[in-house]
């Protein structure tokens, strides 16, 4: 039989991360997550179990609310770089998740990078 389009989601996005997880080195993680009608992004301690910083398009302030596209994902990218750099980071790694890396979360991390973030 065949699996089910969220079994594949799931397979793929843990591949990613425990891939990522292996070179890790202490470092935290850019966490993306792409919904059809939102885009939101977490700075994660994994070695503390917490969020350091988080943006997402359902910020009032930042203009884009209910909106998942391209400028919508570079805001929210330009947003988590500022908030990682008043948190003290300035190194991470990219969690795509089961996403591919193409569109608007390729836009959020080029956005990030252009903030600041080195991934």
């Amino acid at each position: 039989m065949a699996n089910s389009r969220r079994i594949l989601f799931q397979k793929r996005r843990m591949r990613v991360r425990s891939k990522l997880r292996k070179t890790a080195n202490g470092r935290p993680r850019l966490s993306v997550h792409r919904s059809n009608k939102n885009i939101s992004v977490q700075l994660i301690d994994d070695v503390q179990g917490m969020t350091l910083a988080a943006a997402s398009s359902l910020e009032k302030d930042l203009g884009v609310v209910g909106k998942n596209n391209v400028d919508a994902a570079a805001k929210v990218g330009a947003a988590i770089a500022e908030r990682a750099k008043k948190a003290g980071v300035e190194e991470c790694y990219f969690d795509r998740g089961g996403f591919l890396f193409h569109g608007k979360v390729k836009a959020l991390a080029d956005a990030a990078r252009e903030g600041g973030l080195k991934f």
